[in-house]
This record gives C-alpha cells, sequence and structure tokens, in this order.
C-alpha cells in the first residue's frame, strides 16, 4: 500500500540565515518530517496561502495533515484581550491554518494538532485559551518533561494505553472546549493535555506536547494508519 501523504504546516518566518543567505523562509522543525517518514507517512511542507481556496485544494491532495506547533493564537480569534506575556500575533498564519483545519474537518480528512495546533483546532471549533500559566516548559529554546495521563476509553487511550513522559514546550493551554471536543489527556496539575472529537468522520486529535521531539512514535503512527483509511 502507498505511503500516505501527509501534509505539516510550516512557520513562516521574514528573516532566516544559512550559509551567505538571509531572506524569508518557510520553515519547520527537522522532527515534523522525521516523525511522519518514520511512522510511515509522505510528509509534504504548507507553507502559509491566502489564495481563495487554496486551504481546500490542498486538504483534497492530502491522507492526513498535521498542524505544527507555533506561536500563540491571537487572542481577537476567541474573542479576548492580549495579557502582557501573550506573545505578538502572527496573523497570516493562524488563518491558513484555521482554513486548513476547517477544510480538514469538512472533508472528514485525519488531522492532528501538535501544541499550538491542538489549541487551534480547539479555537476553531469555538472553545478558549488560557493565556499563561507556569510550569509547562523549560529555559527558552528547551524542551521541559512531565507525565500525562490518558482518559480511559479515548481514542489516545487507545493509542498509548498507559501514562507517558513527554517532551513540552508552551505556556497557554485549553481553556473552555471548542464544540463536539472531548479532553482526553491530563497533567498531574489538571492541564488538558489532549482532545479528541469523537464521533467525528475520521481521526481528529490534538497533542499539547511535542511528539516530534521524543522517540515515541505511536502518536504519529495513529495519524497514519488513519491516513491510510
Amino acid at each position: 500500500m502507498p505511503a500516505p501523504l501527509i501534509g505539516i504546516s510550516t512557520y513562516l518566518e521574514p528573516s532566516a540565515r544559512w550559509g551567505v543567505w538571509d531572506l524569508p523562509a518557510a520553515l519547520l522543525p527537522a522532527g515534523y518530517h522525521r516523525l511522519t517518514q518514520r511512522a510511515g507517512g509522505l510528509a509534504a511542507l504548507l507553507p502559509p496561502d491566502d489564495a481563495p481556496g487554496a486551504a481546500g485544494a490542498a486538504v483534497a491532495r492530502l491522507d492526513g495533515l498535521v498542524i505544527a506547533g507555533g506561536p500563540d493564537v491571537e487572542p481577537v480569534r476567541y474573542g479576548a484581550v492580549p495579557e502582557p506575556r501573550t506573545g505578538p500575533p502572527a496573523r497570516e498564519r493562524d488563518a491558513w491554518e484555521l482554513a486548513l483545519i476547517e477544510s480538514a474537518l469538512a472533508a472528514g480528512l485525519p488531522l492532528l494538532g501538535v501544541c499550538r495546533g491542538m489549541q487551534l483546532l480547539n479555537v476553531a471549533l469555538g472553545g478558549t485559551l488560557v493565556q499563561h500559566l507556569d510550569g509547562h516548559s523549560g529555559p527558552p529554546g528547551v524542551f521541559d518533561t512531565h507525565t500525562v495521563k490518558p482518559v480511559p476509553g479515548t481514542l489516545l487511550d487507545g493509542v498509548l494505553a498507559e501514562p507517558v513522559t513527554v517532551r513540552t514546550y508552551h505556556h497557554q493551554s485549553v481553556d473552555r472546549l471548542g464544540r463536539g471536543l472531548t479532553a482526553s489527556a491530563y497533567a498531574a496539575d489538571g492541564t488538558v493535555e489532549a482532545v479528541e472529537l469523537p464521533g467525528a468522520d475520521g481521526f481528529v486529535l490534538g497533542v499539547q506536547w511535542h511528539p516530534e521531539a521524543d522517540d515515541d512514535v505511536r502518536v504519529m503512527r495513529a495519524l497514519t494508519a488513519a491516513a491510510r483509511g
């Protein structure tokens, strides 16, 4: 059976340096495509595209979709005023990834949200976010670790079947759950660590941690298995 084509959203940065170059670039940490490949998928990188219908056209060619981690979601997207520790907006990326999520949900495309991707899935379905919490990241640019516990009977519980120690780097989290979403894992302090959409036409899962920064391929393998149909 051919490897499923998994689209992964990317960062759009105004300045990136490599060799003699310093230019705008669409970037993605290599852990994402490597994890996709280890899980049996073909990785396709999806930079922001504001052309009408671009998100739907991309989704129509994919077998699965990953919304990657990244900057804070702009609070206006969930009806809130920015708090002092909320990061600067990434409006082009917000718009693109929300369009991808909406198109994927409408098409029943298997979908995995990672960190920001989970938060954006929640916002896309009308949920809200906690704009700052402590204790879920290391120093700047350094992942922390903690244990997450799947909720029995959920999709994620079927994937992991046990509490797991995960790599984490975030200061925001899910507050009010979006329409139809269920919390499927928690940290010891009660922070929602995963959400899913029971009864969805396909696989819809968000995890607050970073599987691409770890050796555990189970979550990505579950996505690629769903993408094979």
